[in-house]
């Protein structure tokens, strides 16, 4: 049995829709099916769950938000008609989103959770009346009903362990089952989604819990690359990748799939073949728990602007017990994740996202400099994040020498290093502004000499 995910560009409009219908239908394996809310149709689009984020904001600020759902209601009407659908299916949709859109909208987190997750919601019965159309037994199964339990954490919401119990029937299920990706309850039936992108761990959830022998990634590209090929022309693909591999890209920018899909496909050794929805035949990247070695010890370059570091000095820091953890109790307090710490004796660097309120950043400068009496405290802004990721680095010398040299022929200045534990990755912190020059750099290294 095979579990397969579909993104937004294949359900971008009805013929994206009629190819997704195609490739489930020319595989008797493909039995369970999660998809995700119609993406852009041309460059200049915009995808469902933006405007769905805007109907909420809409309702929020002004009370109503009829022009906006009037938008999201048109695309699903395109698609609806284009397919041949019958109206009740229009109407059906037309309907929840007005009730949605009127229900209580004092929390906004919890308001925002249930318009979004409309998007997928109605792609899941649209693809299921498609299939039907076309004769085949295909059945909308909602996350609520199939017992698709999430922790209470609004736009962040992570899977209660309970769930795979009851997740596993889908399995026995006759016929297609179709399932929304996204979202799912809390215990107490409140609706919660995962971060943004999350369809990717809806559909990993889903193969786990059924013991699928494969989870299919579909998108729109033939395979992995091992660059951006925004910055990179042309960049070599990637067949194969372990599961560390793929993590790791995928945490520093590749958007090809969601960084925390990965775990229930880890824990319970299941391979994942993402492959493209306007190319079904091509042969994908498949991502699995170990691979053969490959040329050179790099397989990938990554790389995310968007962050800060915050620079904490003082003296004989290395002496107060417990520094790093009240620095770090501050970030909790503010309801902050970061991503690195890398530090020296008397100092330490913090990074993270950057602040999207000034009003908190300032607050916690503000706490770190009075409860923490320190000498220094700054953030520089406009970081980028540049991943080597290869399962071979752990075995070659000399990596980090040839990246270091490589930085030096570009000019590009690093502002932090850091090795993971692992030996899988390294990476290099630079200023946003270098980021485009520092992989090309990178690229030429290990890919092209």
């Amino acid at each position: 049995m095979k579990v397969a995910k579909f993104g937004g560009t294949s359900l971008a409009n009805a013929e994206q829709i009629r190819k997704v219908c195609s490739i489930i239908l020319s595989d008797p394996q493909r039995r369970i099916i999660v998809v995700s809310a119609p993406g852009k149709r041309f460059k200049a689009d915009t995808k469902v769950t933006d405007l769905l984020i805007a109907c909420a904001e809409g309702r929020i600020r002004n009370g109503s938000a009829e022009a906006e759902l009037a938008a999201v209601a048109e695309r699903y009407r395109e698609i609806a008609r284009d397919l041949g659908l019958p109206d009740n299916i229009l109407n059906g949709i037309t309907e929840d989103l007005r009730k949605r859109l009127l229900s209580d909208c004092s929390d906004k987190r919890r308001f925002l959770d249930l318009l979004k997750a409309a998007g997928e919601d109605y792609s899941a019965r649209i693809v299921a009346a498609a299939l039907r159309g076309m004769g085949a037994d295909a059945h909308y199964v909602s996350p609520k009903d199939a017992g698709l339990m999430l922790s209470a954490e609004y736009g962040n919401a992570r899977v209660l362990p309970e769930s795979y119990k009851s997740l596993a029937a889908l399995g026995n299920r006759p016929g297609i089952t179709i399932f929304p990706g996204f979202f799912g309850h809390a215990p107490d039936g409140t609706l919660v989604t995962f971060p943004r992108g999350g369809s990717d761990i809806t559909g990993s959830i889903l193969a786990a819990a059924v013991k699928a022998d494969l989870y299919e990634n579909f998108t729109d590209v033939d395979s992995v690359f091992a660059a951006n090929p925004s910055i990179i022309t042309n960049p070599r693909t990637l067949s194969e990748l372990t599961y560390r591999e793929m993590r790791e890209l995928s945490y520093a920018g590749f958007s090809v799939f969601h960084a925390e899909a990965l775990e229930p496909l880890y824990r319970a050794g299941l391979p994942v073949c993402i492959k493209n929805t306007n190319n079904p035949s091509a042969p994908g990247t498949m991502v699995v728990a170990e691979r053969t070695a490959s040329a050179g010890p790099v397989s990938g370059i990554a790389s995310d602007a968007g962050f800060c570091t915050i620079y904490v000095s003082k003296y004989l820091m290395n002496r107060e017990v417990g520094f790093g953890r009240k620095l770090l109790q501050i970030l909790e307090e503010e309801e902050l994740s970061y991503e690195h710490a890398p530090s020296g004796i008397d100092n330490i660097s913090v990074i993270l996202r950057n602040f999207i309120d000034p009003a908190t950043e300032a607050r916690v400068l503000s706490r770190i400099r009075e409860d923490l009496v320190v000498d220094d405290v700054g953030i520089e802004h406009n970081l980028a994040l540049i991943m080597l990721v290869g399962e071979g680095m752990r075995h070659t010398r000399g990596v980090a020498a040839r990246a270091t040299a490589a930085f030096a022929r570009a000019n590009v200045n690093i502002e932090m290093i850091n090795q993971g534990s692992s030996e899988v990755s390294m990476m290099f912190g630079v200023m946003a502004a270098d980021n485009a020059a520092a992989v090309k750099a990178l690229y030429t290294e290990f890919f092209e000499k």
